[in-house]
């Protein structure tokens, strides 16, 4: 599972994901053909993985 804010972005663009707005550290994308959100904290090395597993869900990830 990934961990790294930066991998998860990258996955996230990968997969649809449009950055739509920055406040501060969190990061808004949005996935314009399913209209999903999800909000990464950036930059950071390795995030909670309860957080992770929050993104992974609002993506629409199955989990690992």
């Amino acid at each position: 599972m990934l961990t790294n804010s930066a991998d998860i972005i990258r996955r996230l663009k990968r997969e649809g994901f449009i950055l739509k707005s920055v406040r501060g550290s969190h990061h808004k994308f949005i996935h314009e053909a399913t209209k999903r959100m999800a909000v990464v904290v950036h930059p950071k090395r390795d995030i909670p993985i309860g957080t992770v597993h929050g993104i992974c869900k609002d993506a629409g990830w199955e989990r690992d």
